[in-house]
């Protein structure tokens, strides 16, 4: 009608359940590209896997399709497919010491929760106990564990596909001292690796305590980011309790973070759903067997991909 408002278009997510047909016509091609030119026959990666990639890029094929395969070629090259196995980070009890960094149960969501208390990091310390290269492949450990035993128990326990996380990262006592070029490397470090293998595993990210200068360099850091990024970060001092506990039940919430919970830490795989579960090949988990029980795959329950 003349003089009417012209509705704004609803951006479809790419998420599964919310695509536009471009973007089920863009998987579609990405799936056949993958196939035609034999890429990977692992069944791991499945659609909603693919997808990430493709919100990662924008739906755009050529990019995408360049992302994808320089992520094949570095899992080749560091034996990515095997690193659970064939990595053992024996420092890791020493560097949880001086740089505390745990996944911790579920938000309200059913998304993991990863912590990181950077205020209490010790950074030259880190770099005396291990070595760059050996903290990239527990990094890559971790988000293989993320990818394989993670989120697929989150999902069991959802009874739907959990597919991104909630990470908080505390900056309770430290000073700016903890921005210095040493600690800026060391969230580049792990960044670089989820951005560049792990695209879209963040649901939001929560920076508290944060001091009051902090503002400035963030004001600094946020023109690197892109606007979908940016949205998924909030910033905050020392009020937001409120926040985290609007997305996170208190009884999932660290003490240290305004909760009731007092197990932070005290698995070394923290504490989570994923405790109770196994990894199963080619993919999938099932539940760990109860000791002196059945044989795992006569008692185990498993759940693949949804």
């Amino acid at each position: 009608m003349w003089g009417s408002k012209k509705k704004a278009a609803v951006e479809n997510t790419g998420f599964i359940g919310d695509m536009s047909e471009d973007q089920e016509r863009a998987l579609e091609q990405f799936r056949k590209y993958i196939k035609d030119n034999n890429i990977t026959e692992h069944p791991q990666y499945d659609d909603y896997y693919l997808l990430r990639f493709l919100r990662a890029r924008k739906f755009e094929m050529d990019k995408c399709i360049l992302m994808f395969n320089t992520f094949m070629e570095w899992r080749k090259e560091n034996d990515v497919d095997n690193i659970l196995e064939v990595f053992n980070f024996e420092e890791y009890d020493q560097i949880q010491a001086v740089y505390p960094h745990f996944y911790h149960k579920t938000d309200k969501k059913g998304r993991p929760i990863y912590i990181e208390r950077l205020g209490q990091l010790k950074i030259d310390e880190v770099f005396k106990i291990t070595t760059e290269e050996r903290l990239i492949k527990h990094y890559i450990q971790s988000y293989e564990l993320l990818m394989r035993l993670r989120f697929p128990a989150c999902s069991a326990i959802a009874g739907q596909r959990i597919e991104q996380g909630l990470n908080i990262l505390d900056l309770t006592g430290g000073s700016m001292k903890i921005l210095s070029k040493k600690v800026y490397g060391l969230i580049q470090l792990a960044s670089k690796v989820g951005s560049d293998y792990y695209p879209e595993i963040m649901g939001a990210t929560f920076i508290v305590n944060a001091p009051m200068l902090f503002s400035g360099v963030w004001a600094v850091v946020k023109g690197f980011l892109d606007e979908k990024t940016r949205k998924k970060i909030t910033i905050k001092g020392g009020s937001y309790q409120k926040d985290l506990l609007e997305i996170v039940d208190e009884n999932n919430l660290p003490d240290f973070l305004g909760g009731k919970c007092t197990q932070f830490g005290l698995h070394r795989d923290g504490v989570g759903p994923w405790n109770e579960y196994e990894i199963v090949t080619p993919v999938g988990i099932r539940k760990k067997q109860a000791l002196g029980g059945a044989g795992a795959a006569d008692e185990g329950e498993e759940h693949k991909a949804q």
